[in-house]
């Protein structure tokens, strides 16, 4: 039996989508994608990946407001 994560599934969708041009785009397929992210981000974020993602993206975050005067 083949199974896939949601959350791959997903990541892969996303991808897809933002390969397409961005002239071709309507309001609602730019609001899809939103709402399909947010999704992807709510299924990563309780993972180690996504605790992984928000200790770098915090530590960068940090790094920045060290770097300003």
């Amino acid at each position: 039996m083949l199974t896939v994560d949601l959350a791959v599934f997903l990541a892969v969708i996303v991808i897809v989508r933002l390969r397409r041009r961005t002239q071709a785009r309507t309001r609602f397929d730019e609001k899809l994608t939103v709402a399909i992210v947010l999704a992807l981000g709510v299924l990563i974020a309780p993972t180690a990946l996504g605790h992984s993602i928000a200790n770098v993206l915090g530590q960068l975050a940090h790094g920045v407001a060290q770097a300003r005067p």
